[in-house]
């Protein structure tokens, strides 16, 4: 039997290295491989990563997920291919259907508007201000690595609807969910609203302050999620 294998998305303004460092170790120890695609450039976001699953998941179902925006990117491809889905992993998922005024919305608009105002460099110098160490890292990294498509991709993910909750609803896969108690920017009670609403769905929380410390603290708390509803099924398919 070929190796299970789970293709996982980066949020907003992020990239596959930061979506790597979070699922591949937790992943790899219940022998589960993590597929993690670079961010399609700007406009392309979105369509690019749910055109990817489409063709990853070719040759058999497969684990989707992702942080922040790669999971309701996950999620609404669930929802188009259930049966093309082994099952979900979703860290901090930011809202559901239309993003309103959804914190995470508003974060990257503002993103998008300094960068297109101020140029990239000093956008970047202005948004790692008084953050963290480990997330002006990830930020500088990133940013840097989206280059002249980082505006457009930001744009495009403050304005894509997640799935509503009455697609959840009707989303029959098992799902991980983690969330972090801390996190202004990803409120607890979203994520706790997509638990509640997906029949196969547990959530397990943790901290940003465990997630700086140790990124793959997230994916842990994701796959320890899924385990409560289906280890075996995943490992089986």
């Amino acid at each position: 039997m070929s190796r299970p294998r789970a293709v996982l998305l980066p949020g907003t303004g992020s990239d596959e290295v930061f979506v790597r460092a979070v699922f591949a170790a937790p992943l790899a120890d219940i022998g589960v491989e993590a597929v993690t695609p670079r961010p399609p450039a700007g406009e392309k976001l979105a369509v690019g990563f749910l055109t990817l699953l489409d063709e990853l998941s070719a040759d058999g179902p497969v684990l989707a997920g992702g942080v922040s925006f790669g999971a309701h990117l996950a999620a609404e491809w669930a929802v188009r291919n259930p049966d093309r889905c082994a099952g979900l992993l979703l860290a901090l998922p930011a809202w559901h259907g239309k993003p309103g005024n959804a914190p995470a919305s508003r974060a990257a608009k503002a993103s998008a508007d300094l960068v297109e105002s101020q140029g990239l460099e000093k956008a970047l110098a202005l948004s790692v201000a008084g953050v963290p160490p480990w997330l002006a890292a990830e930020l500088t990294r990133a940013w840097r690595r989206h280059g002249d498509g980082l505006a457009a991709s930001l744009r495009v993910a403050a304005d894509h609807p997640a799935p509503t909750l009455a697609e959840l609803r009707a989303l029959d896969v098992p799902a991980g969910i983690a969330a972090c108690t801390d996190d202004p920017v990803h409120p607890l009670a979203a994520a706790r609203e997509w638990a509640s609403a997906m029949p196969r769905a547990a959530i397990t929380e943790t901290t940003l302050t465990a997630l700086g410390a140790d990124p793959a603290s997230l994916g842990r708390a994701a796959v320890r999620a899924l385990a409560q509803r289906t280890v075996l099924t995943v490992m089986d398919r």
